[in-house]
């Protein structure tokens, strides 16, 4: 037996810029600059940003930018896709779902 250990894991610290203020659906949420705006939205706690025409609620799904599913409106230009969408300050974003 050999008294070989494996290395305890490195704990790395991860450091996020200061929140800021973004306005979804006409109310004011705190995000994170650079990160998704899918996250910040799912983080904010909304599950679903869009419907189908029979009105069923959508959310992210694929979170890479290949689905359609979390579509969103952000300062007056519809169709962006959330996940692919970073987060900057003051942003006005409108989701399908508050219609």
């Amino acid at each position: 037996m050999s008294d070989h250990r494996p290395a305890a894991p490195r704990r790395t610290r991860m450091d996020r810029p200061a929140p800021v203020t973004i306005e979804v659906d006409g109310r004011p949420v705190p995000a994170h600059p650079g990160e998704s705006l899918a996250t910040a939205l799912l983080a904010a706690g909304g599950r679903a940003v869009g419907g189908t025409r029979g009105g069923a609620r959508r959310g992210p799904y694929c979170n890479m930018g290949v689905c359609f599913e979390c579509v969103v409106t952000v300062d007056d230009l519809p169709c962006q896709r959330s996940c692919l969408v970073r987060v900057r300050p003051g942003m006005r974003v409108r989701t399908e779902a508050a219609r």
